[in-house]
This record gives structure tokens, C-alpha cells and sequence, in this order.
């Protein structure tokens, strides 16, 4: 389970990185357009309230420039300016143009081809007495001039028309008529209201003239904007404007100033800001979930490879009868049919290996009973054959009377022995004098000892004495006397001693053979373990389990010497 929860939580995990990723790449992608579509119709609304400001302002212009020329052709009022008479040519200008203007705000004045002014009419008074821009418009004369000039009292869009009369020399100049707006708030207000909220900002020399925004706005504007082309971004202390400037040209047409249309990105911020939450919440909402969704598809892609987790599980606990379900036919429905072959393959191939193992097993301990039983029987047949064969003396029987019960009793412990330790059976220990069950084991091994030229040294303290049952002890003396006899087919010698060590006793058997081989000595207290010796190993497993169940141990040390060396650990 700890597997596949790490499995769910990295495809989870790597599934909502993924799509935070893409989102982020998305909702910044959505996010670049959109401030390019706003930023476009920012100037695409600031391109329009030019268009607006120009109608407009051409259409006043076109109201000037039509009065103008309706009065210059009127007979009525050439003659009166052919007078010269000032006094005359005011009247004159003043009855026509308070019958032909509508406008409170428009400006009227009549000057003499010099420029200086004769009549001034509507508008603001006290203008300087000399016009410059009629001088300005004079190389076109007769045709009409239109654009915009600075004079005394602020800037104005002027319509220059001349007055000529026909003469003996041809057409004379007698006066100029001078037509215009003022440049002024009203006019700035005005053009707000008609091209939908796009504030207006007038320069006349770098200074602002006329505008509808504050003061301190008009003025952060005036000193950073520069002229050029396209849509200026201009940053204040308190926000950011969009501005579009347009240069205002005199009647010779040089600058006379500067037209700024502005908005600012007030609109365009709480939008993005909109966007922007709207996004988030969006992404938010999406990787929720998607998690959701990658979390129950990974559990379902994940259900199977869980089972298959848990039934390996099972197979290691031996549980070979384990199956997992074949539902699809996927890659993870092939893994789970050839795990079940797998797994029916290795149930079979135990069953097959138990069953031969038992039968090796029934084979093993038959020989090892065999091995075990060959020299008790060896005794007693020999001690039987001596009794048939020979006059023997009272003494000799007696010994082989002995010889012959004390291997009967053996082959009666050891198959009790085999019985109890099957069974777990443990019979209760009696107190027993460690030299007498030693030497009754090396008396019953003496005749072989003879037999191989083996010499044996017991060097045991006779006081020595410890809880033990008998039997099953002197047996434990009696395999290891029997393997050091028989690994020396040559002879040698066998040294039994023992050293108390404060609650226990330490016994050492040592021998001259040629030792333990490596490849066994890991493993030569378990069951059918061999060196190569006739039986199959039963003997010192028994023999180390006879020791635990005394609460001792029994183990081999590497010694100095050649030989096999065993220590034997019993309480006493």
C-alpha cells in the first residue's frame, strides 16, 4: 500500500504541475492578448475622438470660411470699405455679422492688407491693433487661408479672407476679413462631450491653453510630452495616460501649437485587474479540479497494480495460492495473467519440491537412524558373537554383558530421543556428576578408539556435578567421541576437559583429525548437515538441541591446532 499511495501521489502530484503549468502558459497568454486588445482600442478610441475633433473642428472652420466669403462678394459691403472710413466700414461689419453669425464665442475682425486692425467684432475684445497672420496668409491671396495663431489673449483657429474690388488697374486689395474660434475651455468641453469622454489638452508654445483635465494633471502632461507619431504612455505621480498629439499648424503652416487627446488606463487597469482575478479563479477552480479528476483516475489505473502489490505480498508470506483478477487486456491485464501463471507455477513447483523433499527427507533419516544405530549394533553383535564363540572368564562377560546392556539402553534413549524431540517432550533433569556421564560415553566408544589407534584424555574434575538427563547428555559425549573417531581413520587423539565458570561449566572436546571443512561449519548444527563422514547429520543437531534444552550452547571454535574443536556450555 505504502507503493501505490507514493504511485498515486507522484502521478497526482505531477499531474497538477502539469496543468498548473498549462494554465499558467494559458492564462498568461490570455492574459498578453488582452492587454494588447485593450491597448489597441485605447488608441483605436483615441484614433476616434481625433477623427471626432477633426469633423468637428472643420466643420467650424467651414462655418468661417463660407460667411467670410459670402461678405467679401457683397456690394454692399465692398463699397462701404472702399470709404476707408472706419467709423463706416464697423457699422457695416457689425450690421452683417449680426445677421449672419450664430455664434456668441465666434471672432470678427477687418483689417487693411497690412494686417492692422480697422473693426473687431464678436469674441473677446481688446485685441493687439496689428493681426500677423493676415501678413502670413498675404503669398495667398486671393484664396482663402485657414489655420492657427497665438494673440494677445490666447489661441485661435482664424479663417483669413481678402476683400478686393475691381479697379482701372484691375482687382485692388482694400481690407482683409479675419474669422475665428478661440482656443479655450468651452471649446475643450465641447469636443469631450462629443467624442465620448476622451479628454482634450491645447499647447500653445509648450504651455497648456486650454484642457478639461486639473491643473496639476494638464501640467505633469505638458512637460513629458514630446511631439511624434502613434500613442505616447506618459506616467504621473498618481496614474498612467494614453495620449495621441496632433500639431496645430499656422496659416504658413508652421507649428502653433499642440492638440492632446488622453485617456487614462484607469479603465483599462480595472479591466485587466477583472481578467485577472477572473483567470485565477479560473485556474483555481481548474487545478482543483483536475486534481480531482487525476487523483479517481489514477486510483482506477492504480487499483490493479495495488492488488498485484498485495498478492506479492501474500506469495512472499508463502501464500502461493494467491490470484489477482484478469479484467482487461491491457498491459496491466497481461502483468496480471502472467502473474498468476508465475504464481500457479511457483505453488506447483513447491508442491512438487515438498513432495520430494519429504521422500528425501524419509530417505535421509532412515540412513542418519542407520549411521546413528550402526555402532550400538556393532557393540552388541560383537559382544554376542565373543559370548558364542570363545570360553570367556566371569570378568569378560560381565564386561560384555555391560557393553551389550549400555548399547541396547542407547538404541532404547535414542529412539525415545527422536521421539521427544518430535513430539517437544522434555523429561525432568536430575543431578549428575559430569566425569561419570562423560566416562561412560568414552567407555562405550573405547572398542572403535582401539580399534583406530585413537587415544582418549578426559580431564574432568570429579566434584563437578550439574542438573542434566543422563541419557540424553552422555549421547550429545557419545557423537562427538564417535565423529572425532571416525573422522581418523589413522588414529590420533581426543581431549575432553572441563573448567567451571561461575554458574556453568565450560567443556571442551578437542580432536587431532583434519577439522570442520568451511563449507560446512555454517551450517553444521542443522539437520543432515555432513563433512563427508558416513552419516547424514542428524548427530550434532540432536546434540546441540539436547544442550539448548539444558539451557545451554553448544558451538565450534577455530583453534590454533589442526582438529575439530567443540565447546559445550551447561548450568550447573
Amino acid at each position: 500500500m505504502t507503493h501505490s499511495s507514493s504511485l498515486l501521489w507522484k502521478i497526482t502530484i505531477s499531474t497538477s504541475i502539469a496543468i498548473t503549468l498549462l494554465l499558467a502558459t494559458a492564462g498568461y497568454f490570455v492574459q498578453t492578448q488582452a492587454r494588447a486588445a485593450l491597448s489597441q482600442n485605447l488608441e483605436a478610441n483615441l484614433q476616434g475622438s481625433f477623427r471626432a475633433y477633426e469633423s468637428l473642428w472643420q466643420a467650424r472652420a467651414d462655418l468661417l470660411s463660407k460667411v467670410s466669403l459670402v461678405l467679401s462678394n457683397m456690394q454692399y459691403v465692398r463699397a462701404a470699405f472702399q470709404t476707408n472710413d472706419r467709423a463706416t466700414i464697423q457699422d457695416t461689419a457689425a450690421e452683417i455679422w449680426s445677421k449672419v453669425s450664430k455664434s456668441n464665442d465666434a471672432m470678427f475682425l477687418v483689417t487693411d492688407p497690412r494686417g492692422e486692425v480697422i473693426a473687431s467684432l464678436g469674441g473677446p475684445r481688446g485685441l493687439r491693433r496689428n493681426v500677423e497672420a493676415v501678413r502670413d496668409a498675404s503669398p495667398r491671396f486671393p484664396a482663402q487661408s485657414a489655420g492657427f495663431s497665438a494673440l494677445d489673449n490666447g489661441l485661435y483657429e482664424l479663417v483669413i479672407t481678402p476683400v478686393y474690388v475691381q479697379s482701372g488697374a484691375g482687382q485692388g486689395l482694400i481690407d482683409v476679413l479675419v474669422a475665428g474660434f478661440p482656443v479655450d475651455h468651452a471649446v475643450a468641453t465641447e469636443l469631450r462631450e462629443r467624442t465620448g469622454g476622451s479628454d482634450f489638452v491645447f499647447l500653445e508654445g509648450g504651455q497648456p491653453v486650454a484642457s478639461t483635465l486639473a491643473p496639476a494633471a494638464t501640467r505633469g502632461i505638458a512637460e513629458r510630452y514630446r511631439r511624434g507619431s502613434g500613442v505616447q504612455r506618459l506616467e504621473l505621480p498618481d496614474r498612467e495616460y494614453a495620449v495621441f498629439g496632433s500639431t496645430l499648424s499656422d496659416l504658413s503652416g508652421a507649428p502653433a501649437g499642440d492638440l492632446l487627446i488622453v485617456q487614462n488606463f484607469d479603465a483599462v487597469k480595472r479591466d485587466l485587474a477583472s481578467l485577472e482575478f477572473k483567470l485565477l479563479m479560473i485556474a483555481i477552480a481548474a487545478i482543483i479540479a483536475g486534481i480531482g479528476v487525476s487523483s479517481l483516475l489514477a486510483r482506477r489505473i492504480l487499483k490493479p497494480i495495488r492488488q498485484l502489490d498485495r498478492a506479492a505480498a501474500l506469495i512472499a508470506e508463502q501464500k502461493y495460492e494467491t490470484r489477482v483478477p484478469e479484467v482487461d487486456n491491457d498491459e496491466i491485464g497481461r502483468l496480471a495473467r502472467t502473474f498468476n501463471a508465475m504464481s500457479r507455477s511457483i505453488q506447483d513447483a513447491r508442491e512438487e519440491l515438498i513432495r520430494q523433499e519429504r521422500i528425501s527427507t524419509i530417505g535421509r533419516l532412515s540412513s542418519s537412524i542407520v549411521h546413528d544405530l550402526r555402532n550400538p549394533l556393532a557393540a552388541i553383535y560383537g559382544g554376542a558373537e565373543m559370548m558364542m564363540d570363545g570360553e570367556l572368564s566371569p570378568e569378560q562377560l560381565h564386561r560384555l554383558a555391560g557393553n551389550i546392556y549400555r548399547s541396547s539402553r542407547a538404541i532404547k534413549d535414542m529412539l525415545q530421543e527422536l521421539v521427544d524431540v518430535s513430539r517437544g517432550r522434555i523429561q525432568a533433569p536430575e543431578t549428575c556428576r559430569l566425569a561419570e556421564l562423560v566416562g561412560a560415553a568414552v567407555e562405550t566408544q573405547a572398542p572403535a578408539a582401539e580399534e583406530r589407534n585413537v587415544r582418549i584424555d578426559v580431564k574432568v574434575d570429579p566434584v563437578i556435578e550439574l542438573p542434566a538427563e543422563p541419557g540424553r547428555i552422555e549421547r550429545v559425549f557419545l557423537n562427538l567421541i564417535g565423529n572425532a573417531i571416525e573422522a581418523m581413520p589413522n588414529g590420533g587423539r581426543i581431549e575432553i576437559a572441563a573448567v567451571r565458570n561461575g554458574h556453568s561449566v565450560l567443556v571442551r572436546v578437542d580432536d587431532t583429525g583434519p577439522g570442520v571443512a568451511a563449507d560446512v561449519r555454517h551450517r553444521l548444527f542443522q539437520p543432515f548437515a555432513t563433512s563427508g563422514k558416513g552419516g547424514l547429520g542428524l548427530g550434532l543437531a540432536l546434540s546441540r538441541q539436547t544442550v539448548l534444552d539444558h539451557g545451554g550452547d553448544m558451538w565450534i571454535e577455530d583453534g590454533e591446532a589442526a582438529g575439530a574443536h567443540f565447546r559445550l556450555k551447561l548450568p550447573c
